[in-house]
């Protein structure tokens, strides 16, 4: 007897237990503004998809049907096609259920007067419980409904904070006093971490910079944003690269949370004479991709950006020659698994770079890279952002100058002055 006690006890605290944990955070009101502000916010947002002055036109007895499939697919054609087809599946398994369920038709006498006069009025009949089968049904319907409405108010804050985004990193190709850029990224989700910059500086020399956020999605978009405002921010007090980065590295930990860290990898260019000095804060190195087909790798620099505020960081110094390539690229390129695991890794990337080095076309070079890596994945969904950023100088074409397209730019990355007219780069030993 005593056992049968202490198990009643114990199973009645773990329900107890268990409606806690359940109904934690619930009122009364939330659950009333369900059926009020939710619903109404929510048949708003999907009515607008129907036209009403086409609904106006039509006789008053085919409204209903109109509007009701204007609205069902208002609602469904918000998911994904292959949701959207398990939506229709289950509707329809739950018409036929009802349907075989269905006993017949049977007459409900409806009293007109309370002594003599009644109406009979047909109606379906169901085993007991039916009422609940439909109770429940409906209900998950409209949860359903209420999700897809604010799954897609949300997806609509992203898509703007996507173009915000954008608009913040250069667009197309930089080309200008002997220096060709370019850029591409490719979210893992709406809006992402990673990051990359192109910036002319007013003493001719022109910053390229590519980073990426710890996380990803809007936590790691707004921490970016941050650091290229204050990237521009310091590169306009004509900071040396060192000190820029050491003091990026104080403003990261002192206004960016503790669990947050950057990696960067930083690089000035001289496009006349192709002297470069790179400083690499944690960064996956970037690679300088010579004529001779042979590699080196920017490694000099320190640990990620954000993590300690007595971090110490070095510079490296090279030179980009005529015909180089240098490649700056996140971690998303060489973490990238096929579906049987196998990452794309370094090795595929120096192989990417080898086949398609040559090509004279950076956006093309650009594209390559983010498509071998989406064919590599296949259908597996990426778990970290792709970004990669190519630099070179050009060699001119039978003396003539390297044409001027700086305004491919977005206007944040524009230089604060007119480049004064392109010169020909020197031409690289043996050319």
């Amino acid at each position: 007897m005593a056992n049968s006690t202490d198990w009643a006890r114990e199973q009645t605290s773990r329900v107890r237990d268990f409606y806690n944990v359940y109904t934690r955070g619930f009122s009364a009101e939330a659950f009333q503004r369900l059926f009020t502000r939710d619903t109404r916010d929510a048949y708003r947002y999907f009515s607008n998809a129907v036209d009403r002055e086409a609904l106006a036109a039509l006789p008053w007895w085919k409204r209903p049907a109109v509007f009701a499939r204007g609205f069902f697919l208002a609602v469904t054609m918000k998911m994904s096609p292959a949701r959207r087809v398990l939506f229709a599946l289950a509707l329809a398994a739950a018409v036929i259920g009802l349907v075989v369920m269905l006993r017949g038709i049977h007459a409900v006498w409806i009293p007109i007067d309370p002594i003599v006069l009644r109406f009979p009025l047909p109606a379906p009949e169901w085993p007991a419980g039916t009422a609940w089968l439909i109770l429940s049904i409906l209900g998950l319907t409209f949860l359903i409904l209420l999700e897809v409405f604010e799954r897609l108010s949300l997806k609509n804050d992203l898509e703007i904070a996507r173009d915000i985004q954008q608009a913040m990193l250069p667009r197309g190709l930089y080309s200008s006093g002997g220096l060709e850029a370019f850029g591409a990224t490719r979210a893992a989700n709406t809006v992402g971490g990673d990051f990359y910059d192109i910036l002319p500086r007013p003493d001719g020399r022109v910053v390229i910079a590519l980073g990426d956020v710890a996380g990803k999605g809007s936590p790691a978009a707004l921490l970016m944003a941050i650091l290229l405002a204050m990237l521009r921010t310091l590169l306009d007090e004509g900071l040396d690269a060192v000190p820029l980065i050491s003091r990026l590295n104080v403003q990261i930990l002192r206004h960016a949370p503790s669990s947050r860290f950057i990696t960067l990898q930083f690089v000035s260019i001289d496009p006349a004479t192709g002297d470069l000095v790179a400083v690499n804060a944690g960064h996956l190195p970037g690679l300088i991709r010579r004529r001779s087909g042979d590699f080196e790798r920017l490694t000099a620099g320190g640990i990620a950006l954000g993590l300690f505020d007595s971090s110490e960081y070095v510079a490296q110094q090279a030179r980009l020659e005529p015909g180089d390539l240098l490649v700056l690229y996140s971690d998303g390129i060489t973490e990238a698994e096929s579906p049987s695991g196998a990452p794309f890794d370094e090795e595929g990337l120096v192989a990417l770079i080898r086949a398609h080095g040559d090509n004279p076309s950076l956006p093309d070079v650009g594209t390559a890279i983010i498509r071998a890596v989406e064919r590599h994945a296949q259908d597996v969904r990426f778990a970290d952002d792709l970004t990669v950023l190519l630099a070179r100088r050009p060699l001119a074409a039978e003396g003539r100058p390297i044409p001027d397209t700086a305004s491919d730019l977005a206007p944040s990355a524009q230089p604060p002055a007119p480049d004064p007219e392109p010169q020909t780069p020197p031409a690289a030993p043996g050319v």
